[in-house]
C-alpha cells in the first residue's frame, strides 16, 4: 500500500484537515481533492472509486468524509483496513463530527495520522497505541522545563538572599547609630507598648505576622494588624528589591540553554533529582487525579569523570514506572540499578544537564499532604471555616508551604481566631503560610469567620511548597569509574514541588 494523502473533508470536497505522505505539489493534491466529489457514489458505508492514476477510499462520518487517496497498485483490503483505523481515530479526538470541532482538533488529528502512516506505508499500530504515542511526553521538553524551573528557583533564592543582606545592613547601621538605609515597614504595630484593650478577634489584613504564632483562644488584649504607611525609605527598599528582581528576571527570560553555570558547592559530578506533582482531590479527600513525574539529570564538568557508573537504589514498593534514556544500558539498570551508557567507550557529555532516568507514579495513596476544609454556615449569613492540614508521607519535609483559600466577592468581613505559621489577605483570598511541615510538625489548623459567605465560596483550595526530599523513594548510593570501579566524589540535590495541587 502507498498512501498519498489522508483527508477529513466535507461532502462538497472542502478539505478540513489533510496530511500528505509522499512528495507531491500542493496544486496536485488540491486538484485530486477537488475531483473527489464528482466521483462519489452514494448508498454504501465503505466504498472506493478509481481514476486513471489514483484510488479514492472513503467513509462517511455524519456530514463529513474520511478520505484516503492511494495509488491504484495498493491492496484494496489493506486500504479498507487502514480506512477503518482512520475512521476510529477521528471520533477519538473530535467529540462532535462537525467542521468546527475538526478544525479545533486539527493538530491532534495530524499527529495521530503521522502515527498511522509513515512515508506512505501503514504502521503496525492500533487505536490504543496511537492514543499513547500522541499523548507521550517529550524528553527534550522535560529537560528544557526542568532546567528553566531550576534557573527560576535559583533566581528567586538570589533575590531572597539579597533582601536578607539589605535587612542585615539596615540593622547594623541602626546599631552603629547611623540612619538606616531603608525601612521595609514590616511588623508595624507589633511589639508596641500601647495595645488595645478590646477583646475582639484579630482581623485579616495584608500584613503577615513576622514570627510563627499559635493563638489557641480569642486574645483579650491584641491590636489589629494595620498596614502602615510607606515612607521614602520603604520606597527605596522596595525599588532596590525590584531592580534586583528585574535584573534576575531578564536573565531568566533570555533563551534558556541546557548549559548553565554550576551552583555553589557543586562537584565535578553532580546529580539532580527533580519531581513535579499534579493532584486534584475532592472536598471529602477523594483523589480524582494524581500524577508524579520525576527526572534524574547528570552534570559532569571534568572530562576525567566522563565514563562513570551511577548506582541508584529504588526502595519504593509502589507501582513506580521507570524509564532510562535510550543511550543508557536498560538491562544494567533493570538488574543492577546502575546507570551507564550502552557504548562503554563513549563518555557522558560535559558541561550540560543530561537526563538519564525519568519516573512516573499514578498511585492515589501517595498524596504527600491532605487538606480538609470544613465551612459551616453561622449566624448573620456568615460562615465559620476550619481548615486542617496533615503530612501523609512522613519521609518528606515540605518548606514554604502556602495554602490559598478563596474568599467571597465583594468586601466580606474576615476575622481569624486561630492559626499556625502566618497568614495574609491578598485580594479575594487568604494565603496561609507554614514555614515547615515535617514528621515532627505534621499538622496544623486555621480557623476564621467570614461574613457574608456560603460554604462554596472557599473552594478550590490550592497548595504550593518547595522540598529537598523526593516523594519517590529513589536515591543515588554511589558513583564509580567505569574502568576500575573506584569511587567518584559527587554532589547531589533534590527538588520536589507541585505544578498543581488543589482541592475542589
Amino acid at each position: 500500500m502507498v498512501l498519498i494523502a489522508a483527508t477529513v473533508c466535507t461532502k462538497s470536497g472542502k478539505a478540513l484537515v489533510s496530511r500528505q505522505f509522499v512528495e507531491m505539489t500542493k496544486a496536485r493534491i488540491e486538484g485530486l481533492l477537488t475531483a473527489f466529489p464528482k466521483l462519489m457514489t452514494a448508498g454504501r458505508q465503505h466504498t472506493f472509486v478509481e481514476t486513471e492514476s489514483v484510488r479514492y477510499v472513503y467513509q462517511p462520518l455524519d456530514k463529513l468524509y474520511m478520505l484516503l487517496i492511494t495509488t491504484k497498485a495498493s491492496n484494496i483490503l489493506e486500504d479498507l483496513e487502514t480506512l477503518r483505523l482512520f475512521g476510529r481515530v477521528v471520533p477519538e479526538y473530535c467529540t462532535q463530527l462537525t467542521e468546527a470541532e475538526v478544525l479545533n482538533q486539527a493538530f491532534n488529528l495530524l499527529f495521530a495520522f503521522d502515527e498511522i502512516v509513515a512515508l506512505g506505508y501503514r504502521e503496525s499500530v492500533n487505536l490504543a497505541q496511537v492514543r499513547s504515542f500522541v499523548e507521550m511526553d517529550s524528553h527534550e521538553e522535560k529537560i528544557y522545563q526542568a532546567v528553566r524551573q531550576t534557573q527560576e528557583r535559583e533566581a528567586a533564592n538570589r533575590m531572597r538572599e539579597r533582601a536578607k543582606e539589605l535587612q542585615r545592613e539596615r540593622l547594623e547601621a541602626a546599631k552603629r547609630g547611623q540612619p538606616p538605609r531603608s525601612s521595609s515597614g514590616f511588623g508595624s504595630g507589633f511589639g508596641s507598648s500601647s495595645m488595645s484593650s478590646s477583646a475582639a478577634p484579630e482581623p485579616v489584613t495584608d500584613k503577615m505576622p513576622t514570627t510563627p504564632v499559635r493563638d489557641t483562644s480569642r486574645p483579650s488584649t491584641r491590636s489589629a494588624m494595620k498596614l502602615g504607611s510607606r515612607g521614602t525609605d520603604a520606597d527605596s527598599f522596595v525599588s532596590r528589591l525590584r531592580s534586583e528582581g528585574d535584573a534576575t528576571a531578564s536573565a531568566v527570560a533570555a533563551p534558556v540553554k541546557v548549559d548553565k553555570a554550576p551552583v555553589a558547592n557543586q562537584k565535578d559530578v553532580h546529580l539532580r533529582f527533580e519531581e513535579r506533582l499534579n493532584l486534584t482531590a475532592g472536598r471529602d479527600g477523594d483523589v480524582q487525579n494524581f500524577e508524579l513525574s520525576g527526572l534524574l539529570t547528570l552534570r559532569i564538568t571534568n572530562e576525567q569523570f566522563g565514563k562513570i557508573h551511577v548506582h541508584v537504589d529504588n526502595k519504593d514498593t509502589r507501582p513506580l514506572q521507570l524509564q532510562t534514556h535510550p543511550n543508557v544500558d536498560k538491562e544494567a539498570f533493570r538488574s543492577e540499578g546502575v546507570i551507564r551508557l550502552k557504548q562503554a567507550q563513549r563518555p557522558f557529555p560535559l558541561h550540560s544537564d543530561v537526563g538519564v532516568l525519568k519516573w512516573r507514579l499514578t498511585h492515589a495513596d501517595a498524596a504527600p499532604l491532605s487538606v480538609n476544609c470544613w465551612p459551616s454556615e453561622g449566624a448573620g449569613g456568615g460562615c465559620d471555616v476550619n481548615i486542617e492540614y496533615e503530612l501523609e508521607q512522613e519521609h518528606l519535609t515540605l518548606s514554604d508551604v502556602n495554602i490559598t483559600i478563596p474568599l467571597p466577592s465583594g468586601n466580606p468581613s474576615v476575622v481569624v481566631h486561630q492559626w499556625e505559621g502566618n497568614y495574609a489577605q491578598k485580594g479575594r483570598s487568604i494565603i496561609w503560610s507554614i514555614p515547615l511541615i515535617s514528621r515532627q510538625q505534621k499538622s496544623g489548623t486555621l480557623e476564621f469567620t467570614v461574613t457574608p459567605a456560603i460554604p462554596n465560596d472557599f473552594f478550590p483550595l490550592t497548595v504550593t511548597w518547595t522540598s529537598d526530599s523526593s516523594l519517590a523513594l529513589l536515591a543515588a548510593t554511589k558513583v564509580t569509574q567505569a574502568e576500575d570501579g573506584s569511587a567518584v566524589d559527587y554532589s547531589q540535590d533534590v527538588s520536589f514541588h507541585a505544578d498543581k495541587y488543589e482541592f475542589v
